[in-house]
């Protein structure tokens, strides 16, 4: 498995009252992906409309697919970024 960092950035549509609604649905569906082990942090920049997302997946496909079963992941424009541990952390 490999850490992915996913930079998703809100998009100019986003209709700020639907996304309100889907606030719990969210916060349950990160809680099941960190259970889950495919999520490790989450990290909200609101006045910059950006959302960085620490993923743990196969592949940058998977990592995707991760972040797109969150319900906001609809207002989201997603890049998705391989990373590798620092060198005195790597194995």
């Amino acid at each position: 498995m490999a850490t992915f960092i996913a930079v998703a950035s809100f998009s100019p549509e986003t209709d700020l009252p639907l996304m309100t609604a889907v606030i719990a649905e969210e916060v349950a569906q990160v809680r099941a992906l960190t259970e889950e082990g495919c999520l490790k942090a989450v990290h909200v920049s609101p006045m910059r409309g950006r959302v960085f997302l620490e993923v743990v997946a196969e592949n940058e496909d998977e990592a995707r697919a991760t972040v797109e079963t969150l319900p906001m992941a609809h207002w989201w424009e997603i890049d998705v970024y391989p990373t590798m541990a620092p060198p005195d952390q790597q194995d």
